[in-house]
């Protein structure tokens, strides 16, 4: 008699196969769910191998536009960053996947979801926080973190092992010995060799993104236009093809921008990250999109953007925001909140930026704006008395200086010399 009907995030892989398999070994009914996030998949071939193992059902659910209008590029609005230089694609699909399971298993009648997430990992923490936002009642199967399930299968011999008694057809070598996680945004790489962090990665590690060395010699430019701080079009002679190439379309011009910037060798970079797990973890990730379209618009900020707001944006929103999703915090009501303050900042990020591509290099060539524009070159100019005269300038100076002035007297009275 079965145990329930379990909806299990189903890769195609080895980890979440023979999870399937042990899942049915348990005496659940199994539905195997896939997001496609525009990961490079062979959705029918992960259907057949599913529904071969014994899945009752295999639903894959088309997230990619929703993807992109409502994750991605207000990702991009906030300037979303993750220690500097992550750019947080793994962690920005993960809302995505878990709103479509939960969707599934609701639709399906399923009592539980599962999933292959290791036990020290981000993703475990996403997944379940977010499972549990959207669906509090549920039951969540963590194999990775049950006993009887990581002392059966102590290593990767003993998946494929198992595999091979289940005859689950598996394909797994020692070519390349890292893990990946990809979507429309990125792709990740950690583990295995990479976990010496001062391991070079190998070059045909990298899957999207051409080697920065072998991009084309002649550079690719490209103009982005924004309206409320989202792209709204994006425009090129391509260099390849000599056509012409525009897209307005929110899923089109993010696909345009990766494929553009991934043949001119942009968005490589290696990291050694903290993880909210309290653990550090080195990982590689080709994140092409998101490189360009934030260089793009942090360059347009600094036209059309009021210096305090900015400010504001920049030492709270942008942080906490990029925290959040990275910590698997995004259905909470502090993630909501914040979320509310990114659009107000962005009412007046209308304008163009125009962007050269050179091997791994994104090069702001101008901006203007037609509407917003806040720099005003007459006013900002050495040669020209406007704006304000130079002798108000020495007020302004007098009155800053005062508490300066007092501080460094009580250094002088106190004997003590201001150092460098």
């Amino acid at each position: 008699m079965s145990k329930g009907k379990v909806c299990l995030a189903y890769s195609g892989g080895l980890d979440t196969s023979v999870i399937l398999a042990w899942l049915l070994d348990q005496g659940y009914e199994v539905v195997a769910f896939m997001a496609n996030v525009g990961q490079e998949e062979d959705f029918e071939a992960a259907r057949e191998k599913a529904l071969k193992i014994g899945a009752t059902k295999f639903v894959c659910v088309d997230c990619r536009e929703e993807f992109v209008k409502d994750i991605l590029f207000p990702a991009v609005q906030v300037n979303a960053i993750y220690e500097d230089v992550y750019l947080l694609g793994t962690s920005l699909a993960r809302p995505v996947i878990a709103k479509a399971q939960i969707d599934v298993a609701e639709q399906e009648g399923c009592f539980a979801v599962a999933h292959g997430c290791t036990g020290k990992g981000n993703d475990q923490i996403r997944f379940e926080l977010s499972f549990y936002a959207l669906k509090p009642d549920v039951k969540v199967i963590a194999p990775w973190r049950l006993p009887e399930f990581f002392e059966r299968f102590a290593g990767r011999a003993d998946l494929i092992n198992y595999a091979a008694e289940k005859g689950i057809p598996v394909t797994q070598t020692k070519a390349k010995p890292w893990s990946t996680d990809e979507n429309q945004a990125h792709i990740s790489y950690e583990a295995g060799i990479l976990e010496d962090p001062n391991t070079t990665p190998p070059k045909d590690m990298w899957k999207l993104i051409v080697d920065p060395l072998d991009a084309p010699d002649q550079p690719q430019d490209l103009t982005i236009d924004f309206q409320k701080g989202l792209p709204v079009k994006v425009q090129f002679k391509d260099n390849a093809t000599g056509k012409d190439v525009v897209a307005t379309s929110p899923l089109d011009i993010f696909l345009t921008v990766s494929n553009v910037a991934r043949a001119n060798g942009v968005g490589r970079i290696d990291i050694v990250e903290n993880r909210y797990i309290n653990l550090k973890s080195r990982g590689c990730y080709e994140q092409a999109p998101l490189t360009v379209l934030r260089k793009a618009h942090v360059d347009l900020e600094g036209l059309v953007l009021d210096k305090e707001v900015r400010a504001l944006r920049d030492q709270f929103v942008t942080p906490s925001y990029s925290r959040l999703l990275y910590n698997g915090s995004y259905f909470t009501p502090e993630c909501e909140y914040i979320r509310s303050m990114i659009q107000p900042s962005q009412n007046t990020v209308n304008g163009t930026v125009r962007v050269r591509l050179y091997k791994g290099n994104v090069i702001i060539l101008g901006r203007y704006s037609e509407t917003e524009n806040l720099y005003d070159a007459t006013e900002s100019s050495m040669d020209e008395l406007t704006g304000f005269m130079p002798t108000d300038t020495t007020g302004f100076i007098a009155i800053q200086a005062i508490r300066i002035k007092k501080y460094g007297q009580a250094k002088r009275d106190k004997g003590e010399k201001l150092t460098l």
